[in-house]
């Protein structure tokens, strides 16, 4: 707040100290009225001028994206610059560590089905369900009108381990009957695909119930959790019906037995 003081009277008095307590010449003694800032704020012992804002009908990730491109237009003086800090900075340290966070999840989603299948070639080939559920989130997420934030990205870390079940129940089953029954690798994938059609569809539709409720902003505080499960249901839903079909395709693709 800046605020504006009385003129001083045309025969009042002043008396200026230096440092080592001696007064100042009298010719030197040249009062000058000027607004400036109320208080002085540093960061990093650097002198800065904060400006704050709240947003109202947008998100932040959009508004920060204007404030930026208009900056980028302005010149600056020598020895000033221009930061965004507040909550875009949370937001970007959050994004960098849940993006981190989420290609930790896939590594172990994959050394764990390495591990059980004992095969580096098949759960390369389950791996391709993630990114059929990502485009089914990112499509339920452009329906319902929500934007990405550090709940959606949780979402998505709950969805890698999620989407792979159908394929892992699909191709564990494939593995079965051509080891048991020594059926041939195409006649297994199709008799795979029908026997485990339902398993698959009741596994999937009891998470999308479950979640049911949460997308639907039921509550107190749904609406922050409501992003998690729109991004887990809808990658569920797509990667449900595409598992069935790319799945088995890339299977017989890249198995080279018989």
């Amino acid at each position: 707040m800046l605020r504006r003081r009385r003129q001083p009277a045309a025969d009042q008095r002043f008396h200026f100290f230096c440092c080592q307590h001696a007064s100042l010449p009298k010719r030197k003694r040249n009062i000058k009225l000027q607004a400036a800032s109320c208080k002085l704020q540093a960061a990093d012992q650097e002198r800065v001028a904060v400006i704050s804002a709240n947003i109202q009908g947008r998100d932040l990730g959009s508004v920060v994206a204007d404030i930026e491109s208009r900056l980028a237009d302005m010149a600056m003086p020598e020895g000033f610059g221009l930061s965004m800090g507040g909550q875009n900075e949370e937001m970007v340290r959050s994004f960098d560590s849940m993006k981190f966070a989420i290609s930790l999840a896939i590594f172990l989603v994959y050394l764990v089905m390495a591990s059980q299948f004992e095969s580096l070639l098949h759960p390369f080939v389950i791996m391709f369900t993630i990114p059929l559920g990502l485009v089914g989130s990112i499509s339920a997420l452009l329906i319902t009108g929500e934007t990405i934030n550090v709940v959606v990205l949780i979402g998505l870390i709950m969805l890698a381990g999620i989407v792979v079940n159908n394929a892992i129940v699909l191709i564990d089953y494939v593995n079965q009957l051509r080891r048991e029954s020594g059926m041939k690798k195409l006649e297994a994938v199709l008799r795979a695909g029908e026997l485990r059609l339902r398993p698959i569809l009741m596994t999937t539709s009891t998470t999308v119930l479950g979640l049911l409720p949460m997308a639907l902003g039921l509550g107190e505080g749904a609406e922050i959790r409501a992003p998690m499960a729109i991004t887990v249901i809808g990658g569920l839903i797509l990667s449900t019906m595409l598992t069935l079909i790319i799945i088995p395709v890339v299977y017989t693709v890249f198995d080279r037995g018989e």
